[in-house]
């Protein structure tokens, strides 16, 4: 009775040893598919299986092969257990047409063949796919160090679980993020999409013709899925790659007729910020603060050049570190480069500060162009005090006590020097200081700037108004304040700021909106601060 009993048991363990797997299944997620674009093959066999069971080495040939899943899952009922083992593998057909995915063999057993329809890339309208890419120049053709925008945007009409987009390939070129990612909505044909948008700059370095291959997202985005004997459905993690389009770029060299350090801009402009409420004439001592202000459009500030000013004798200049930003604006991207300098007058008379001239080319009028601040003279008054003679008493002494006072006169007169040198060096450094921790032209106190900004919106002068805004809000704030900083303390201030811009920069002449200005100054809280980041970096663990 043992021995029937024994061998039956092996009877069943060596059975289930050899027929394990009795059933292997094979489906796609949908067919037709599109030519490039990827969707999922799933394998499921009725066994606990190794990961490399699966073999996809024959699907190189009509197909790239992606990210390969595997999970497991084991299922009992009555004490009966059923095991499974899935593959998830990623895929995207090579060519148009019908091709056959091959049975796959697993111990013996083999699952069913696939035949796929491939549809040539583009057919199929992207309103229709529930995630694409698209890529969007700023320009076809370009010069050698001309910043080019890549705008990214990910269309999604499923719920993104995570995901990362890569960024284009380029060879020969500097190519970066700017700015920060935008999250939106759009309608395309009556369905709506979320969309990721985001922007590269591209600066090749040599001529010829820029290859670029598009920008990619790789991710998982939640399906409905319908359960498996049930009424209701489930959200379904499913693996998603998608790519734009390949595109290229002209590359044109440094014009021959251009003269100067290379630098190509949309628009450039050079302004000097002066205490203009001093007018030219300043006393012997007295600190004169001046800013040279740089702007270009579709530039990078690391392309404006360094100012450098020849002071002339008489004048001695302490110069700030320069500060350079890039930022984003209405889908321009603005470079601009500040100086600021305290000039000290050691002498009187008449100075002339030499004019400043920063040659650029137009790529649109292809000619070169130049950004000008005028020479400025200053009249200095005032006269360097002489040191006081000290007052001897004549007296008849021994001829040791009267030779000390020479040396006296001299000890007390170097005293002197060196301390009115302390003075006027104490005197510089605190108004570095001071225009280190405010705008550099900060001469207003804050409760008349009011007056002033809306005098100077009357006057239509862009350049005043915005260097009376960054002296009111760097007095507010106790900090140095730049226009970026202060259109992020609300949404009102953003927008008369914007409508400053478009003011200053449109090539018609454009009037300043003072009631919208003064409007966003009364209703904005200076304590109000905004936050914003990237709405993958919650999707990037």
């Amino acid at each position: 009775m043992v021995n029937r009993i024994v061998i039956a048991l092996l009877a069943i363990l060596f059975t289930g040893q050899v027929f394990a797997v009795s059933q292997i299944q094979a489906t796609v997620d949908r067919n037709p598919v599109m030519q490039g674009e990827y969707f999922v093959l799933n394998v499921t066999a009725d066994a606990d299986l190794n990961a490399g069971s699966l073999d996809t080495s024959m699907l190189l040939k009509d197909f790239v092969v992606g990210r390969t899943s595997v999970g497991r899952s084991t299922q009992i009922v009555n004490f009966d257990a059923t095991k499974e083992t899935r593959w998830q593998v990623l895929l995207s057909a090579k060519n148009a047409g019908t091709v056959t995915i091959p049975s796959f063999t697993m111990e013996g057993v083999k699952s069913n063949p696939i035949n796929l329809t491939v549809a040539k890339a583009g057919s199929q309208p992207q309103q229709m796919r529930n995630l694409f890419v698209e890529g969007e120049l700023s320009t076809n053709e370009a010069y050698v160090g001309q910043l080019i925008t890549y705008k990214v945007k990910l269309f999604l009409a499923a719920e993104l679980q995570r995901g990362v987009i890569s960024a284009p390939e380029i060879a020969g070129a500097e190519i970066k993020q700017i700015g920060e990612d935008k999250d939106g909505v759009e309608v395309v044909d009556g369905r709506r999409f979320r969309v990721i948008e985001r922007t590269y700059s591209i600066i090749a370095d040599t001529a010829g013709t820029l290859a670029i291959k598009g920008a990619g997202f790789s991710g998982d985005i939640l399906i409905e899925a319908p359960r498996r004997g049930g009424m209701f459905g489930f959200n379904e993690s499913r693996p998603m790659q998608a790519k734009a389009e390949n595109t290229q770029v002209t590359i044109n060299p440094i014009p021959d007729v251009y003269q100067g350090d290379w630098l190509v801009s949309d628009l450039l402009i050079a302004k000097e910020v002066w205490p203009e409420e001093q007018g030219n004439e300043f006393e012997i001592g007295t600190p004169i603060t001046r800013t040279i202000n740089v702007v270009a459009s579709n530039a990078n500030s690391n392309s404006l050049p360094d100012i450098k000013i020849d002071m002339p004798d008489g004048l001695k200049s302490y110069p700030e570190k320069p500060v350079r930003q890039t930022v984003v604006r209405e889908n321009q991207v603005i470079a601009q480069y500040s100086l600021t300098s305290a000039i000290v007058p050691t002498k009187p008379g008449e100075f002339t500060l030499p004019e400043i001239t920063i040659p650029w080319w137009n790529p649109h009028l292809r000619q070169q162009q130049y950004a000008t601040i005028p020479a400025r003279t200053v009249t200095i008054t005032g006269s360097i005090a002489a040191a006081p003679a000290p007052t001897i008493e004549a007296t008849e002494t021994t001829n040791e006590t009267s030779g000390i006072w020479p040396w006296l006169t001299l000890l007390f007169a170097t005293l002197w020097l060196i301390t009115l040198a302390l003075w006027i060096n104490a005197r510089s450094k605190k108004h570095l200081i001071t225009t280190t921790e405010k705008p550099a032209t900060t001469q207003i106190k804050p409760a008349t700037d009011m007056s002033q900004i809306a005098q100077a919106c009357d006057n239509n002068d862009v350049t005043l108004v915005i260097a009376l805004l960054q002296q009111f809000y760097s007095a507010q704030l106790a900090k140095s304040m730049t226009l970026s900083d202060i259109a992020n303390l609300s949404d009102q201030l953003s927008a008369a700021i914007h409508q400053l811009q478009q003011a200053k920069y449109s090539q018609s002449s454009a009037l300043i909106d003072k009631n919208m200005l003064l409007k966003a100054i009364e209703q904005t809280d200076i304590n109000q601060q905004q936050n914003t980041s990237s709405p993958l970096s919650s999707l990037n663990p």
